[in-house]
């Protein structure tokens, strides 16, 4: 009987919200939330991200995985053919960069500015770039690669809309370290391991033929869904 009496006191107290339920009641879940966003990366591109707030009580952050796809200027023609190729020049370069970044942030709330909801955000980030030097009439045609790892942060709002979508203002900068530089069969590391240099060619030679990462500002603007 006593047993009883203690249990429906208990289940009384839960379903009456008082100070006693709400410390021993179990918190909400996280919040999901995703979206789309354009703007500038090095050059116009978009990208797709999820966050996942709340994620524990009493934990303050915010966490993001976005993956973006920008497009960017490839680097110099000429060089990048002397530097990876050879000393050739016939042919009409045609020349297109790309770049796939993945990231991940932890977004803190502020204030500042005025603006109701402004978050600081930073994180690592991981960049694939990938340039293409065409010479039409010349039978060249070859990727320069690099994969690189980088460190990033920044500021943005959000502006409700309604009561599930958001605006998003970001401004931000990313810094990536140096890495191998391979194309056609010739490869430049920035430790000097290289394969195949060309004529004397270094590191230093291929970093400068080709507009790989290395400090980027990053302007975007989109919308969330929170779920």
């Amino acid at each position: 009987m006593l047993r009883s009496t203690i249990v429906i006191a208990a289940l009384v107290l839960l379903a009456s919200g008082s100070p006693l339920a709400q410390a021993i009641s179990p918190a909400s879940g996280p919040v999901v939330s995703g979206g789309l966003e354009i703007g500038y990366f090095g050059g116009p591109g978009f990208q797709a991200f999820g966050t996942l707030s709340s994620v524990a009580d009493g934990f303050p952050m915010d966490l993001r995985l976005a993956l973006g796809y920008t497009r960017v200027e490839p680097g110099l023609s000429a060089e990048a053919r002397r530097v990876f190729i050879n000393d050739a020049t016939n042919g009409i370069p045609e020349e297109s960069g790309r770049q796939m970044d993945f990231r991940m942030d932890m977004l803190y709330p502020v204030q500042v500015l005025g603006f109701k909801r402004a978050y600081v955000f930073g994180g690592p980030r991981h960049v694939r770039f990938v340039s293409n030097f065409r010479y039409i009439g010349g039978n060249e045609d070859f990727d320069v690669r690099s994969n690189q790892w980088g460190l990033g942060g920044g500021l943005e709002s959000h502006f409700a809309v309604s009561r599930t979508i958001d605006l998003v203002v970001q401004f931000g900068l990313d810094y990536y370290f140096e890495s191998t530089l391979s194309g056609h069969d010739t490869k430049y590391s920035p430790d000097g391991d290289n394969a195949n240099g060309r004529d004397g060619y270094t590191y230093e030679d291929a970093d400068e033929a080709i507009d790989q990462p290395k400090i980027e500002p990053r302007i975007m603007m989109g919308f969330a869904y929170n779920f």
